[in-house]
This record gives C-alpha cells, sequence and structure tokens, in this order.
C-alpha cells in the first residue's frame, strides 16, 4: 500500500441529562428502572390532545456545558419538530432543534465543536429472536417507552483531519472520554455508555488530498464504549482504503453503517438522510426561549465546578506523575481520597513537615490507585478508607516506620473491618519496622550462617541471590526489619567475611 491516505472524522455524541422528570412531561427521568413501561403519560406516548411542557432544568444543564467547553450561549433558540418514523417514537416525529441550537462553538480535546443542542430521547427496541426457518418468523420486537422523552444532549464536533486512523481513532476516543469526565464534574448526566447513558456516532472518511475531502462519509452508530469507538473508526478506514486501492472509491457512499462488536465490522443500514428529508419545522406547541433573559449567564459560569483539565494540572503541582494525575482525575472518587489525604499532612502535622511534599503525594496516589482502587472495583460498596487514617499509614511509611506489605494490608482492613485504634494496631501485632541497624545485626549474622550456600552464590556474582536472604531475615524479625537497612548490613558484612 503504497499511498497515504487523509482521515476525516466527526462526532455527534448523545448524552442523557440528570434530571428528576422528562423533557417534556413530569414522567420521573429513572434510567435504572427495571420495569417497562412505568414512567410514561399521555404527553410522553403523544396521546391526541396533550400538550408539551419544556424541563427548564435540562436546558440550564446543556447551558452549563456550553459554558465549561467555552462555546456561546444562544440569546434566542427554539425547539423544532423532526420527522421521521421508528417504532420508538410515539409521536411520529422527535422534538429536537435545527436552526438555533443553544450552544454553539467551543473547544475541548484537540476537537472544535459546532452545536449543543437538546432534544428528546427515544423509547428502546427489545428484539427476540425466533426461528427463522418459518414463514413468517416467529421472532417478534417489543418497545419499551420508559426512555421516550428523557432530555438528550447532542453534541456535534467539526471535521477534523488525522494523518492516520491511529491518531484519528485515540483523538475521537480521549474527546468522548474527556465529554464523560465533564458531564460527571458539572454533574448533569452520569454518562454510563453501558446503560446507553452516553452514546457516540463516528463520522468517517478517508482522502489522498489532504486539502480535497472526499465527497461522502459514513456515519458509524451503536458505539457503546471507547474501546468501541476506536475500533470501529480504524476498520471502516482500512475499508475504505481498500476501496481506494481497488479502484472502486464509488463505492464509498454517504450511508449510515451499524457497528457488530462481536464480528468486529461495521454493516451497511441505510442511506444516510439530509436535513431535508427530516423536514424540520419549528414546534407550534413550544414558546420561543429568550436564555439570556432567563439565565444569569455570569453567574452561572462563576458557579462552575474545577473541570478536568484544571483538575490535571493541578495535581501535577503536588509532584505526582502526569499519568497519576490523570487516572485521578478520570476518579472523582479516588481524587478525593487523594486529596483528603494530602490535605491531613497539613492539618495533622503543621510545620513538621513540608505541606504537600512530593514524597507523601506519590505514596498516597500510589496506594490509592493500586490498593483502594483494586478493593473498590471488586466492592464498589465498601466505600473509600478514613483519610485521617491513610495520612497516619502513608507518613509512616515514607518516614520508614513501617513497610509497603504492612500499609497494604492495613489498607484492606481499613475497609472492610473499620478498627477505630489504628495506633494501637501497629504497636499490638509489632508492625513498625526495625531500623535500628545494631539491633539487627544478631538477625542478620544469624541467617547468614545458617545459609551458606545462598552466600556462596552471592559471592560467586549472582547478586540476587542476597533477596533470599532478606526475606528470611525480615521473616526471622516477623516482619519488623527495615528492608533497606537489611541489605545494606547483608552486602557489608559479606564483603567483610
Amino acid at each position: 500500500m503504497n499511498q497515504k491516505y487523509y482521515v476525516t472524522i466527526g462526532l455527534e455524541i448523545h448524552a442523557e441529562l440528570k434530571t428528576n422528570t422528562k423533557m417534556f412531561c413530569s414522567c420521573k427521568n429513572d434510567p435504572d428502572e427495571e420495569k417497562p413501561n412505568v414512567n410514561i403519560c399521555p404527553v410522553c406516548m403523544a396521546h391526541p390532545g396533550t400538550l408539551p411542557v419544556i424541563n427548564k432544568k435540562a436546558i440550564e444543564n446543556v447551558i452549563k456545558v456550553g459554558l465549561a467547553v467555552g462555546g456561546n450561549i444562544a440569546d434566542f433558540s427554539e425547539f423544532d419538530r423532526k420527522n421521521y418514523f421508528y417504532p420508538d417514537i410515539p409521536k411520529g416525529y422527535q422534538i429536537s432543534q435545527y436552526k438555533y441550537p443553544i450552544v454553539s462553538g467551543g473547544h475541548f480535546a484537540d476537537m472544535d465543536i459546532t452545536r449543543i443542542h437538546l432534544e428528546e430521547d427515544t423509547g428502546t427496541n427489545k428484539h427476540i429472536d425466533g426461528d427463522t426457518s418459518t414463514t413468517p418468523s416467529t421472532g417478534f420486537s417489543l418497545i419499551d417507552f420508559n426512555r421516550a422523552g428523557v432530555p438528550l444532549m447532542e453534541l456535534v464536533t467539526e471535521p477534523h483531519t488525522f494523518e492516520s486512523a491511529d491518531v484519528a481513532s485515540k483523538v475521537a476516543s480521549n474527546f468522548a472520554k474527556e465529554l464523560q469526565l465533564i458531564l460527571w464534574y458539572l454533574d448533569v448526566g452520569e454518562a454510563n455508555m453501558e446503560k446507553g447513558e452516553m452514546r457516540v456516532e463516528a463520522n468517517v472518511s478517508i482522502s489522498p488530498d489532504k486539502d480535497k475531502k472526499w465527497k461522502n462519509y459514513v456515519e458509524v452508530k451503536n458505539l457503546n464504549s471507547f474501546r468501541s469507538v476506536e475500533r470501529a473508526i480504524k476498520y471502516e478506514v482500512e475499508r475504505m482504503t481498500e476501496l481506494f486501492e481497488l479502484g472502486k472509491e464509488i463505492e464509498i457512499v454517504k450511508e449510515t453503517r451499524g457497528w457488530d462488536e462481536n464480528k468486529q465490522k461495521t454493516f451497511s443500514q441505510r442511506k444516510k438522510e439530509s436535513s431535508e428529508d427530516y423536514r424540520y419545522f419549528p414546534d407550534p406547541d413550544l414558546p420561543k426561549m429568550k436564555l439570556h433573559e432567563a439565565f444569569d449567564l455570569e453567574a452561572m459560569k462563576k458557579a462552575l465546578p474545577e473541570l478536568p483539565s484544571a483538575v490535571r494540572k493541578r495535581l501535577v503541582t503536588y509532584g505526582i506523575k502526569q499519568e497519576d494525575a490523570n487516572l485521578l482525575a478520570a476518579e472523582p472518587e479516588l481524587r478525593l481520597e487523594f486529596e483528603g489525604t494530602l490535605f491531613c499532612f497539613k492539618e495533622f502535622f503543621g510545620d513538621k513537615i513540608i505541606p504537600y511534599d512530593p514524597r507523601y503525594a506519590i505514596a498516597i496516589a500510589n496506594f490509592t490507585l493500586s490498593d483502594i482502587q483494586a478493593i473498590l472495583k471488586k466492592d464498589p460498596k465498601k466505600g473509600l478508607v478514613n483519610v485521617d487514617q491513610l495520612a497516619i499509614l502513608i507518613r509512616k511509611f515514607v518516614d520508614g516506620q513501617i513497610s509497603s506489605r504492612v500499609v497494604k494490608d492495613l489498607i484492606a482492613r481499613l475497609i472492610y473491618e473499620r478498627p477505630d485504634d489504628l495506633e494501637e494496631i501497629l504497636i499490638k501485632e509489632n508492625l513498625i519496622q526495625n531500623n535500628n541497624p545494631e539491633e539487627l545485626k544478631e538477625i542478620v549474622q544469624k541467617i547468614i550462617s545458617e545459609n551458606q550456600q545462598v552466600v556462596a552464590t552471592y559471592k560467586a556474582g549472582k547478586e540476587n541471590a542476597i533477596m533470599s536472604l532478606v526475606g528470611k531475615i525480615i521473616k526471622e524479625s516477623n516482619g519488623s526489619a527495615n528492608p533497606q537497612i537489611v541489605i545494606k548490613l547483608l552486602k557489608e558484612m559479606l564483603t567483610r567475611s
């Protein structure tokens, strides 16, 4: 394959918003409802004579997102009817926005935003497979309308051109991840992709000319994970590239394609509609909106929380790695554990240590992102470690009073058993490390005498053999011997012997 192809992508991301009720009626907005068709009413089921009423909280949520990403909040906005028929749309049309979206412009995570608008979600289809050998097939479909009418934010990006599928897919995935974080930080949506609360659609095209895009693109739907976003884009680029190489680029048509997670490939669904096909027109049942009058935008902007990008920048100032800062910013619970513990050093120890000493921050990040996170993944309901107690553990560890093994064991106990007196445990169970070389020499000499074959191996040039002796010494000391001091003593005593 000699020809280089440039990849152009644009994203359309739908995210359900966190509100008490649906977009245009008083039905409960509950994504966790398991019983079908209970959160419905004549309005969201489009019974004749019913009238929709705008959910102001949903409008406010979209404005928050727009302010967070640097977008322009429209003064005038309205809702439109988007006409198309699917069984999961009770009205035969969807209330959406066309010419006057709530937000235009904005930028984050290396992509520019075209618009952010608000609409209502559809119901959910459940397909039951039957005996396909019979005529007609015994398969059937059911529809749950609990989701119909739920506030749905749609964010559309500008098309961006990249040098390769790898770069394009990574940027797209990172953008979706960052949007999910922004929704979490703003507390406007859960954005759980497994539940369908956030859905990504990728528009993909390729061209051998960087400045002249191919006239047709495909829209890939059903992308319900960040990994699927990356794989679907890469697959489409490979498929299109093969057609170009075979001289069949004319077969790249403007269409909607689905993503088959099991087969890891896309498949054709239907020709791509244009805006004319939807026959948009302003919804006559809903009032026009003057957003600058209805909302205090300056006050809303000032009230925005610290956003993920700012959090990451601040976390690295404590001395931790950028990678760890990224991980902590992506896990709000763990970030609160990290920062709460770090703050305890200033609260508890005052001028006795330097507040936010990098050694302590690094240790807190390491144990939080390894041991605490592992337990939370296994038992999400167990909760976090008390930050006061974790601060005591971390300080003793960094100061060389306890080993990392002791910290790991006690973190588990603090989560599962919730003991009150940590200091008593450390003393009663003899967990404080022995840092006195004079007291450890006797044990070191004893282990050397009892393991002459290991000593000979070490002296023959296999330096790793010394770790066998270290383990035996720590065991002999009931775990109290400081490994670093033990290693130093061993090397000194073995050199002399």
